[in-house]
């Protein structure tokens, strides 16, 4: 959707700007598919594990169906709704019997179209969701299961986009907005065309007032502390850090590290690694 710029009438509103909802079509949601959001504000048993949470505006959660059971029933689309905690924006659909839900809307897709889930034979249209072995090479997909009937994860996020390379055997290899190439198995189901909403990541937020609403509590640098709370502290004025290598507060390695756990039974299928290094397969 557009992105939306005031007049600066104040620094705030200088360098902010904010999303166009002329597509939103229904402005409450559907109060049979949401549920209260429980704030932890990143702490487990009292402590915070996870810094710079909280606080942040009261927010439903919206009951999204990432894996769209109700085979060879078509629905329609009866609402574009806002969803606060995503950038893509959700479509109420109906079925023929009555039974509502929500479901990632496609880039396109509006009030009137209609789509079905289906594991043997559907038309390749935006919106439809088939397993892989069913869609043509080269088509773009979104929402694609991992497993067989774990549902949707991966390319949920505002305009994502993965592109299917090929299948071969029991597998297809697809190519994922990070640049990293995996191999899922082919019946793994998945949901034609692209994630909506591709300009949510053009959006400045502006200021520090707007990311609280959020959720997000300010970040302090490391520099700019004293010795005693964090390795990169201390000196005098505007300096560099004074080490070979970055640190986090507690003394490892900050920047550059592998953060993904070794040796997992997935490796194997991950063709190319989001940075070009190839693996090689066992």
């Amino acid at each position: 959707m557009p992105i939306k710029q005031y007049r600066p009438v104040t620094k705030g509103r200088r360098l902010s700007s904010v999303q166009d909802f002329s597509d939103i079509t229904k402005m409450e949601p559907e109060k049979s598919l949401i549920t209260i959001r429980k704030k932890y504000a990143g702490r487990t048993g009292g402590k915070i594990t996870v810094r710079h949470q909280g606080g942040g505006t009261k927010k439903f959660l919206r009951e999204v169906d990432f894996i769209r059971a109700r085979f060879d029933i078509p629905a329609t689309v009866t609402a574009v709704e806002y969803d606060p905690n995503r950038g893509a924006r959700l479509g109420l659909i109906s079925y023929k019997d009555g039974v509502k839900s929500y479901i990632i809307l496609p880039d396109g897709m509006k009030v009137g179209d209609t789509v079905v889930s289906s594991k043997e034979k559907a038309e390749i249209a935006m919106g439809n969701r088939l397993p892989l072995e069913k869609i043509p090479v080269g088509t773009p997909v979104h929402c694609v299961e991992l497993q067989p009937g774990k549902g949707g994860q991966l390319g949920r996020g505002a305009g994502a986009r993965i592109e299917f390379v090929a299948i071969e055997g029991d597998f297809a290899t697809l190519k994922l907005p990070s640049g990293e190439m995996r191999m899922v198995p082919k019946s793994c189901m998945a949901t034609i065309g692209t994630v909506s909403n591709p300009d949510w990541s053009l959006v400045r937020w502006g200021k520090a007032g707007r990311m609280r609403h959020r959720g997000i509590r300010p970040t302090v640098r490391g520099k700019v502390m004293n010795p005693v709370d964090h390795p990169h502290g201390g000196g005098e004025g505007k300096h560099p850090i004074g080490m070979k290598f970055a640190k986090t507060k507690w003394g490892k390695h900050a920047l550059g590290v592998k953060t993904r756990r070794a040796h997992r039974a997935s490796d194997k299928l991950i063709v190319m690694r989001r940075r070009g290094n190839k693996l090689k397969l066992s």
